[in-house]
């Protein structure tokens, strides 16, 4: 047996139920993992081989520990601003790293992610940069009060809405305020509302040529909010649109820099063809990648993206197509929980692969305003992604959840 003091170490940045896969991932490939959060009750610190109670987004407070504990990697999963984090640690340390910072700059903030896009001709919609309010109220003109306001480096459709013509009667300035309070340098994207069908594209990265593995189609809610409330795959989408949504991300991909390691780049299908929303350089969250890409293509995708950062070969090649998808449990109105049932032996049913709630009776909700207002999960399989959607569409029919 290995002594875990021979085992090289990686730091692993973020410990939460989305980054569990990635450490246990780690360790089955022989690591040794510390998991740095500052959230005390981080689930990854009950799987990791040491824990330290440090912010993913202090890229000073992370070199210092990756110096201290003798880290041979700095990686992440699927957290957006630690993807920065980790390149620059790596940069300074001379550690292996799949992108550079200044790409990864471009990969987890929006404004630069668009001018980017710009530079390198990607499709995408029309957008203005608003650093402050003159500049919001000038573009709220050129859009016509139909638009999606967004801050420039926030994450997980946090202070992401639709503008409309209801908010012409509010102050431009408590507009502004509301979007840039998301973020955490005060820059407001506010892009076109293009319309359409949304998937996210989820590939794999290696030596600079990329391969998709599998496209998500997904499910939000309506305006003026866009929170994902499922996804599944294989794409229903006819093949030849798919073709042409994958050829956009690879030119993403290119774009933005990856040598080595996951995009995960979300595309709307319109009229006038692909426009990238936002991609990220790392894996898709939402347990797409931890759970929907290994049960719907056998590709154990979070392992294969951890064994490319530790410089390990992998085969991506799937090895079946079968059907998977989610749904997330929501509330529809702000209340407190006061009770959650779960029919006994549900989770049983053919197809119905996890049933998953994340608060209790006591807690707070509120309809999704983002991806933080869920209750819970249902992931089941099928022989399809209809199949696979209709069996988690009627587990989510047989769950009561009533609201004070």
């Amino acid at each position: 047996m290995i002594e875990e003091s021979s085992l090289k170490k990686v730091l692993i940045l973020g410990g939460s139920r989305l980054q569990v896969p990635a450490i246990e991932a780690a360790q089955r490939l022989g690591f040794s993992v510390l998991c740095a959060d500052r959230d005390p009750d981080a689930v990854g610190f009950g799987v990791a081989d040491a824990c330290s109670l440090t912010s993913t987004l202090d890229a000073a407070a992370i070199e210092r520990l990756a110096l201290e504990e003798g880290a041979s990697y700095v990686i992440t999963s699927t957290s957006d601003a630690p993807v920065r984090v980790a390149a620059l640690v790596s940069e300074n340390l001379g550690l292996p790293t799949g992108i550079s910072y200044a790409n990864a700059v471009c990969a987890t903030q929006k404004d630069s992610m668009r001018l980017r896009f710009a530079e390198c001709g990607i499709p995408m919609p029309d957008f203005r940069i608003c650093s402050t309010v003159e500049e919001f109220e000038s573009a709220l003109g050129h859009f016509g009060y139909d638009c999606i306001a967004k801050p420039a480096d926030s994450a997980a459709s946090r202070g992401v809405r639709l503008i409309n013509a209801a908010d012409r009667r509010a102050r431009a300035d408590l507009l502004f305020k509301e979007f840039a309070s998301f973020s955490r340098k005060g820059v407001v994207m506010v892009e076109e509302r293009v319309r359409g069908f949304e998937v996210s594209v989820e590939s794999m990265t290696l030596g600079g040529a990329t391969t998709v593995v599998s496209v998500t189609d997904k499910l939000t809610t309506e305006p003026p909010y866009f929170v994902e409330l499922g996804h599944s795959e294989p794409s229903r989408l006819p093949v030849e649109a798919q073709k042409r949504i994958c050829q956009v991300a690879k030119k993403v991909v290119e774009a933005i820099g990856i040598v080595d390691g996951p995009a995960h780049t979300e595309i709307m299908l319109t009229e006038d063809g692909p426009k990238v929303i936002e991609m990220a350089a790392r894996l898709g969250g939402d347990f797409i990648s931890s759970r929907l890409v290994p049960l719907s293509t056998g590709v154990d995708i979070v392992e294969g993206s951890v064994a490319v950062a530790l410089g390990l070969e992998y085969d991506f090649e799937p090895k079946f197509s079968r059907g998977s998808a989610i749904r997330f449990i929501t509330a529809d109105r702000k209340g407190v929980i006061k009770k959650i049932a779960i029919p006994e032996g549900i989770e049983d049913a053919e197809g119905v692969e996890e049933v998953r709630l994340y608060l209790s009776v006591g807690d707070s909700i509120d309809a999704p305003h983002s991806s933080g207002d869920r209750i819970g999960h249902v992931i089941c399989s099928g022989e399809d992604a209809l199949q696979a959607a209709f069996r988690a569409e009627w587990v989510m029919s047989n769950i009561e959840v009533d609201l004070g």
